[in-house]
C-alpha cells in the first residue's frame, strides 16, 4: 500500500512539473497588455527634447520641513539615508 502511495504521487507531481515547465516556455509571449497611451504626445509628461516640463518646476524650500524628513528617512531607511540627505 505504502510502495502505491509513493508510486501514484511521484508520477502527480512528474506531470505536474512537466506541465508548469512546459507553460512557462512562452510565458512571455501572453504577458502583456496592449493599451492606448492618453497622453502621448504631451510635452508636459514626455516633454519636447529630453526632459519632461513638470519636471521643472521649482519649489522654495521650507526649513521647517527638514526635521519631518529627517525623522522620515530615519524610520524607512534607519539612518542609512542620512549620508544622501545632505545634497
Amino acid at each position: 500500500m505504502n510502495f502505491i502511495f509513493k508510486s501514484t504521487l511521484s508520477k502527480t507531481f512528474l506531470v505536474a512539473g512537466t506541465v508548469l515547465l512546459a507553460s512557462a516556455c512562452h510565458f512571455q509571449d501572453y504577458n502583456k497588455a496592449e493599451q492606448t497611451d492618453v497622453r502621448a504626445g504631451q510635452s508636459y509628461v514626455y516633454g519636447k527634447d529630453t526632459v519632461a516640463e513638470q519636471s521643472k518646476n521649482k519649489y522654495t524650500p521650507r526649513p521647517e520641513l527638514e526635521q519631518r524628513t529627517a525623522a522620515i528617512r530615519e524610520k524607512l531607511f534607519g539612518g542609512a539615508g542620512q549620508a544622501e540627505a545632505g545634497n
